[in-house]
């Protein structure tokens, strides 16, 4: 069989690896993606090879919109020509559309509900959806899929991303110090709108911990200037390139924006904490269960800072094994919905 993956975020990118290596020795698998600055720089540290295809829209509607129409038009001879007899992906709008106008069966993961847009443009056109057993399906069937078509799976697509081995490189942590890491929101997603939150968090973080290693990881060239005139070198402001995973591995506390590294940083049992720029099911699963602290208050995050660095990582790693233990492959769901 053949079968078109279309992958447009590093986390998707990320999910994807395991599905090639148990699809891909049966079926031939074609990767298409976009030119996306973070997408394509994990692509080659990750040795993952992708057909670009447009690129993302930005965070305006008329641009995301002529970009969605303008890699259609892309996709489309290439599509037709592979022939392919399914498609698997994570709710992409231009997947969906092609999918549905070749009649080509659609199999989608998604684990955020709170993009309205992508729900709206996608969940009506496809087959199946896969998601994590603790959404509820409402939350996806109010978009226009049946519930008897929602496959869910006991575990957060976290548990499957920080499975992968990662290769070591230069770090830009020096020695001796503790290693502070945070992760700025998503400021172009549909869902999302810009906010400073995290400027006053890092400013009071910079203040009391500028001796340590403390580094910011943003996404944008406009996000990366403004969080380094914010921080006036008492930080190091860096656009994501590298595997995250590795600089999880070295943290001693994690300060992300309740998305895919907070996730991931969680069950990797690091300590961690969220400043929710962006309200989700799944961080707040990762908070219930005590794996998450979410803290919007920049004093009270220097608390939980101080109160970390006072504490054994011990237990973080406990509960944060015992978690992950308790969860399925949601590949092997992926293939028996197949």
């Amino acid at each position: 069989m053949k079968i078109w993956i279309d992958v447009l975020t590093p986390k998707q990118l990320l999910f994807s690896e395991p599905i090639i290596k148990a699809l891909g020795k049966k079926h031939k698998i074609m990767c298409t993606s976009r030119s996306y600055g973070e997408v394509s720089k994990l692509a080659k540290i990750r040795r993952f090879k992708l057909i670009s295809v447009g690129k993302h829209g930005g965070d305006k509607k008329y641009t995301k919109l002529d970009a969605s129409i303008y890699r259609m038009g892309k996709l489309l001879p290439i599509i037709q020509k592979f022939q392919p007899e399914l498609t698997i992906s994570f709710c992409s709008p231009e997947a969906a559309r092609i999918s549905y106008g070749l009649g080509i069966r659609h199999v989608a993961f998604c684990d955020s509900p709170h993009a309205e847009s992508v729900m709206k443009l996608t969940l009506p056109l496809i087959q199946k959806l896969l998601i994590p057993w603790i959404i509820p399906k409402k939350e996806f069937s109010r978009y226009g899929i049946p519930e008897k078509d929602i496959m869910p799976y006991k575990a957060i697509d976290a548990a499957v991303t920080i499975k992968r081995n990662v290769i070591q490189k230069k770090l830009p942590f020096k020695p001796g110090k503790r290693n502070i890491v945070i992760r700025v929101e998503e400021e172009q997603a549909a869902y999302t709108s810009k906010s400073s939150a995290i400027i006053p968090i890092i400013k009071k973080i910079t203040d009391r911990f500028g001796d340590e290693n403390i580094v910011i990881l943003g996404r944008y060239d406009e996000q990366v200037k403004s969080l380094q005139s914010a921080v006036g070198g008492r930080a190091l402001v860096l656009k994501m390139s590298f595997d995250g995973k590795i600089l999880l591995e070295k943290a001693d506390v994690f300060v992300g924006s309740g998305g895919t590294m907070t996730a991931e940083s969680a069950l990797m049992g690091v300590p961690t904490i969220s400043y929710n720029a962006v309200p989700n099911i799944v961080e707040k699963y990762l908070v219930r269960n005590n794996l998450v602290k979410r803290e919007t208050n920049p004093h009270k995050i220097i608390k939980q800072f101080e109160k970390i660095f006072e504490t054994s990582r011990t237990d973080y790693k406990n509960r944060a094994k015992a978690k992950l233990q308790s969860m399925e492959d949601p590949i092997q769901k992926l293939i028996s919905v197949i």
